[in-house]
């Protein structure tokens, strides 16, 4: 992803975690998951859109993906291997830089459970940052967490506009209204489907 003169720029920053809960009710509830690269190119005609710009010159120039993941031995177990890995190839071939953390295992009340530690303010670090040195005219954010609320008041703050993406299927993938209030424009693709009918087959494959 290269960034021209001329050119809108556009940072894209994905929730791993809340990328995967929307995968999951997409696939449970319409047997289809979300093609990347085709999404990326909703993500540009619609920026395009917003900024008046024409599509050939709306770039993607950096997309970073967060999510906390198994060690090796936890996925081997869990029959996780080739999924991640498929889903990691098509990270690549779309230019996304992943970041990983390690799931973390707790006890509480006797059991075992697996949270994702840190991932969040990494994302926010990291999308300040980069936002600052690169420039973007637009950062979306697909995320529907509340937690990632700061982050949008601050990009706002220093004239990035920032679009929020999310595909809301159920409570697992619902959006924080904080985070709604602060972004300047929010996209979102169940209220886009509704008005659009084409749409969902245009960004997604059947599994």
């Amino acid at each position: 992803m290269e960034t021209c003169k001329g050119n809108t720029t556009i940072g894209v920053f994905i929730d791993g975690g809340y990328y995967a809960k929307v995968n999951e009710a997409l696939m449970e509830k319409a047997g289809v998951k979300i093609n990347l690269t085709r999404l990326f190119d909703f993500i540009c005609s619609r920026v395009a859109m917003l900024s008046g710009s024409k599509h050939q010159d709306t770039l993607i120039t950096e997309c970073h993906y967060f999510r906390g993941r198994y060690r090796a031995a936890d996925a081997a177990e869990l029959n996780l291997l080739y999924e991640e890995r498929a889903f990691e190839d098509s990270l690549i071939e779309n230019d996304v830089v992943f970041h990983y953390k390690h799931l973390r295992k707790f006890v509480m009340g006797g059991e075992t459970d697996i949270m994702e530690k840190g991932i969040d303010v990494w994302f926010a670090l990291e999308a300040y940052e980069l936002s600052m040195i690169r420039k973007f005219d637009y950062v979306v954010l697909v995320t529907g967490d509340a937690d990632h609320e700061m982050l949008a008041r601050k990009l706002n703050a220093v004239k990035i506009k920032t679009v929020l993406l999310t595909w809301n299927l159920g409570s697992h993938s619902s959006t924080s209204r904080l985070l709604h209030d602060e972004a300047w424009h929010h996209i979102e693709l169940k209220n886009e489907c509704k008005k659009d009918v084409t749409l969902m087959s245009r960004i997604c494959d059947k599994v």
